[in-house]
């Protein structure tokens, strides 16, 4: 009798681990853009940041979906819970009334990019009052840009459009983050190159941030999930792994 009340005591605990097996971890679907060099459907293991999120939760037992599509519809798709989340964002308080926001994870310079031969030149933003700037469609670019409403803005759906207008001479300033730039510089305009260059010092040193919107199941797990992720593939090394492979 004991023998058997041990053996049913050793197949129920067996059974609770099992089902707990079964119960952790889950599923995760993101929303992205092609935003090389940091991320891109065509770049290697599509880039540094997909690798980093994918490692992040597979470190805690989620497997990921990343969907590429024009920015303005990552964050609206994501807005409405289409997908549990987008990245790569820049904190802005404001997203928290709709995303939770993750740890930050490695970024680059925010800054400006402009022709060599232009002398343009600023202490602060009221300097660049007279001058046309490039930005993004519902980018977040730094809190004072951003409010900066006697600035002469012109949107475009991407920084590619952004940096060819600047080369033809349509935009005075365009407002990138100069890895990116430098990037899709020299791969559609090598001969431009030596033309442009990025305005030192940067308007800020930015990081990066998974959000993961409030209207989707287990929300707050999800976040969780990457943010200990994170850790764990920070402390064992797998991040600047993964970071010096894509080039960082």
């Amino acid at each position: 009798m004991k023998k058997l009340c041990l053996l049913s005591l050793s197949l129920f605990v067996l059974l609770c681990f099992v089902h707990g097996t079964l119960q952790a971890g889950g599923s995760v679907t993101l929303a992205t853009l092609d935003w090389e060099p940091y991320i891109g459907e065509k770049l290697p293991d599509q880039g540094y940041v997909a690798s980093l999120v994918r490692e992040s939760y597979k470190a805690t037992g989620y497997t990921t979906k990343i969907a590429f599509m024009p920015w303005a519809r990552v964050v609206a798709m994501a807005k409405e819970g289409k997908y549990d989340g987008y990245l790569p964002e820049y904190y802005a308080e404001l997203l928290k009334a709709e995303f939770f926001l993750s740890e930050p994870f490695p970024g680059g310079p925010l800054g400006f990019f402009k022709k060599k031969a232009d002398n343009i030149s600023f202490k602060t933003l009221n300097d660049l009052k007279d001058y046309k700037i490039g930005v993004v469609r519902d980018y977040v670019n730094t809190e004072a840009f951003d409010k900066a409403d006697f600035l002469q803005k012109e949107v475009a759906n991407n920084d590619l459009t952004n940096l060819r207008k600047l080369v033809g001479s349509r935009l005075d300033l365009v407002v990138a983050d100069k890895f990116v730039g430098t990037y899709l510089l020299k791969q559609d305009m090598p001969d431009k190159v030596g033309e442009i260059e990025f305005v030192t010092p940067a308007l800020e040193e930015k990081s990066l941030y998974l959000c993961i919107s409030k209207k989707v199941p287990d929300a707050e797990a999800k976040i969780k999930a990457f943010n200990d992720g994170l850790k764990i593939i920070t402390d064992n090394g797998t991040l600047v792994n993964i970071m010096k492979a894509n080039g960082f």
